[in-house]
């Protein structure tokens, strides 16, 4: 159960340092972060207009779940969250690339699921 709760603070951390980036900064278009301890997902989102464009979607997708995995469900950005993880220090056996179809996480060196 420490563990489970060391990795949400790590992706709480991250979630909320990716949301604060000033890469991401713009007039018209607002960053959230999500933030659910209870169920253990951590989220940023983009949402606003560029011109007649409407822009939202999901840029980082962060899961912990209660058996201690960290699925890494979604990662749009230049900064690799995995290794964000990394350094943090959640082991690879302990991250899932959920974005990978399983049969292929098996030709990564992170966890298949």
């Amino acid at each position: 159960m420490e563990k489970v709760k060391s990795y949400r603070e790590i992706a709480r951390d991250i979630i909320n340092k990716l949301g604060t980036e000033k890469h991401f900064a713009t007039s018209v278009i607002r960053y959230q972060v999500i933030i659910d301890d209870h169920s253990g997902n951590y989220l940023l989102f983009r949402n606003g207009r560029k011109g007649e464009t409407r822009i939202y979607g999901c840029i980082v997708h962060i899961e912990v779940t209660d058996d201690g995995k960290v699925l890494l469900h979604q990662d749009s950005t230049d900064f690799i969250v995995a290794d964000m993880m990394l350094e943090k220090g959640i082991p690879k056996q302990d991250i899932v690339l959920g974005f990978h179809a399983p049969i292929m996480r098996a030709d990564t060196e992170f966890s298949v699921g």
